[in-house]
């Protein structure tokens, strides 16, 4: 197998996103990453299905956690029959892609997928534990091999010394970028929307920039506007953990003030990632609502007397009118003529 994580921070390395091993699947806890190091141990599907709603892994990560996931069920109905496995493995599928609404369709590519190959690898004899790691492997590296593209696109709207604005953490986009930059010998510096209440941006994207050489800022999610009037961003940049065919896309909480912002100050704003081609339009978009809890707390204390209410979407929506461009596989596109996207051969992503 050729590995495309080499060379790319810590939190992209495929041991440290998902893995299954000896009947466990260990799960890099990014919840309370970079101060701790923490790997979540799931002993059944079950808790990685469990794992990924309670954001143990974000952005791209579940990708890969649910293709584990799925191994792991292969290991839970080892001794059953053929039919016996088969069954639990489709329950297991629908489980996994269902772990966060917003993105099942991606994760049910995924899961529907490793459920074939188990199947397949039960009529020829072989083993359906190692059918799916490889499947789930091959997957991860199809992704970051596509996403290269994405990266080098992506590379090419920053100019050399400028300065781009991330929201949240777009996984396999930024390694790629930072693989891009490297090889053009592009410089520019970062600045990181925190992104509450989870603070991925802070903790993550920040992370992978700076350990990678970067001149990187942390700015709090109220501080965008200040950043682009006095600190010249030249590009806001975010991926998308859904793209409708009619050029909306829906990320974390917050992107679309920051798209607003970026408007308002003429900062280019561009979307990275592949299309659905399953959602024709924004009404095909689910918002997920959490748990309103993290919202009452900063850094595990409650700052919000008990009296008060939170609500906690997990995305929001940003139309196309917002957008300079939706940077693809295969090029660059108006958001509004995005199901151009369609008109050729569209490989298996996910």
């Amino acid at each position: 197998m050729e590995r495309k994580d080499q060379g790319m921070p810590f939190l992209l390395q495929y041991e440290n996103v998902a893995w299954y091993e000896n009947g466990k699947v260990r799960i890099l806890d990014r919840r309370v990453y970079p101060t701790q190091v923490r790997f979540e141990v799931c002993e059944t599907y079950q808790q990685v299905v469990q794992a990924i709603a309670d954001m143990v892994t974000q952005s791209a990560g579940p990708y890969t956690a649910v293709g584990m996931g799925m191994a792991l069920a292969a290991y839970q109905v080892r001794d059953k029959g053929k039919a016996e496995q088969a069954a639990f493995l489709r329950q297991a599928a629908f489980d996994l892609a269902h772990a966060r609404p917003t993105t099942a369709n991606r994760y049910g590519q995924i899961t529907n997928r490793c459920a074939d190959v188990a199947e397949a690898a039960l009529e020829a004899g072989k083993d359906p534990i190692a059918a799916i790691v490889d499947s789930t492997l091959e997957s991860l590296g199809r992704r970051y091999g596509t996403m290269q593209t994405v990266g080098d696109l992506l590379a090419d709207q920053i100019p050399q010394g400028g300065t781009i604005l991330t929201q949240c953490f777009g996984e396999t986009i930024i390694g790629t970028v930072i693989q891009a930059a490297a090889r053009k010998n592009k410089q520019f510096r970062v600045f990181c929307a925190e992104t509450r209440p989870f603070l991925q941006g802070a903790r993550l994207t920040a992370s992978c920039f700076a350990q990678m050489g970067f001149d990187t800022t942390v700015i709090t999610d109220n501080m965008v506007a200040y950043a682009m009037e006095r600190e010249h961003i030249d590009v806001f940049t975010s991926a998308a953990d859904t793209i409708a065919r009619d050029g909306h896309i829906a990320n974390k909480i917050g992107t679309f003030q920051i798209a607003i912002l970026a408007k308002y100050f003429a900062v280019p704003y561009y979307v990275t990632g592949i299309p659905d081609e399953d959602k024709r339009s924004v009404k095909d978009i689910v918002i997920e609502q959490r748990d309103p809890g993290p919202v009452h707390t900063a850094g595990g204390v409650r700052h919000t007397v008990p009296e008060a209410k939170a609500i906690y979407p997990s995305f929001d929506v940003v139309p196309p009118h917002l957008i300079s461009g939706v940077v693809t596989d295969k090029g660059i596109y108006v958001p509004y003529l995005l199901d151009r996207y369609f008109d050729t051969e569209v490989k298996t992503f996910y």
